[in-house]
């Protein structure tokens, strides 16, 4: 016996009992036949058409309008299940790539990681989130052999996987580098150089690279068109912002870009961030610098690693628990 002949008699067998009793054991046996037909990918065309030949068989006196009626219900469920048909397999091309993205993260994750060096000078906090699985912000540290720091931090002008593929360019560019020449303008003028040599020219990436020297409390650095985070002068108990000027990398092969000093004391913190900290936005718009600096100055009394994980935690409450960029705050306060 074909399946189809099968079902049909399975159907019928239980549609009669179902219209000689109206019991609801039985109706529990056609919602285990429902599942016996996805199995076996009967579509719901061919379920109302195995039910129309039943009521017939079953029925010979059934009026031609009800007959006419159960056409029509036919040709709505063969529209309807090619909709549902393609729906589905939407929704497998959708799981397959959330999956391959949860790959990709996971291979981002450990492709960018880094390690917050331990510095008897400085006492180091860092924060990253990305809004979605990829992530558009990118920070890390090198250990220098004289026992300072040097630090990145960037943000790709666009997101997704594209970003992530970007990101993983300007790591290993950076590892590159000869060890003896990585001051913050050369660093930046090479990694220019392989930017606008490799990634499509709608794509821009911001960077901020700083080295601290321990001998003398020095931090140097540069920019490329990122965020300027801010200065904390302890002896004055004020904020002001880090100001750098730099074209962003990947515009222009050939540009120059400034170096710049500051000279840190006892308890002076540099503060380094994504344009995700300073856009975020409530039900009233944008926050303010300076909105960013009284919540710093509320966790002042903490650790540099729990003053950004408070931050970020206010600022996450403030949008929702809804971040709409990648949120990146970095934290350097100088101990000595």
């Amino acid at each position: 016996m074909s399946f189809d002949k099968e079902m049909k008699d399975l159907y019928k067998d239980i549609l009669g009992n179902y219209i000689q009793t109206q019991n609801e054991q039985v109706l529990y046996q056609g919602q285990k036949l429902s599942r016996k037909s996805l199995e076996n990918e009967i579509s719901p065309e061919d379920i109302v058409s195995i039910h129309k030949e039943v009521i017939e068989e079953i029925y010979s006196d059934i009026p031609e309008k009800v007959l006419h009626s159960l056409d029509f219900l036919l040709e709505v469920m063969i529209s309807y299940g090619l909709a549902l048909r393609e729906h589905q397999t939407l929704k497998n091309k959708q799981r397959e790539l959330r999956s391959e993205i949860e790959v990709a993260a996971n291979v981002q994750q450990n492709l960018l990681g880094t390690r917050i060096p331990e510095i008897v000078s400085l006492d180091i906090g860092a924060v990253s989130v990305p809004a979605k699985q990829m992530n558009g912000d990118y920070f890390h540290f090198v250990d220098e052999d004289n026992g300072g720091l040097s630090i990145a931090i960037a943000d790709v002008i666009g997101k997704g996987i594209p970003a992530a593929m970007c990101m993983s360019m300007i790591k290993y560019a950076m590892d590159s580098l000869p060890d003896s020449r990585k001051n913050p303008s050369y660093v930046l003028e090479n990694l220019n150089n392989i930017v606008e040599r490799n990634v499509d020219p709608s794509m821009f990436i911001t960077m901020f690279y700083g080295s601290y020297h321990p001998v003398n409390h020095l931090f140097t650095y540069a920019s490329a068109g990122h965020e300027p985070g801010f200065y904390y002068e302890a002896s004055t108990d004020t904020f002001y912002d880090l100001e750098a000027k730099g074209l962003v990398l990947g515009v222009d092969r050939h540009v120059k870009y400034s170096q710049y000093q500051k000279q840190l004391y006892r308890n002076d913190m540099i503060v380094l961030l994504t344009d995700g900290v300073t856009e975020c936005r409530t039900e009233e718009g944008f926050i303010e610098r300076s909105d960013i600096i009284k919540l710093i100055r509320k966790y002042m009394h903490l650790s540099s690693q729990e003053i950004v994980e408070s931050v970020y935690k206010e600022l996450e409450k403030l949008q929702h628990f809804e971040l709409r960029d990648d949120f990146t705050l970095i934290i350097l306060k100088n101990l000595v």
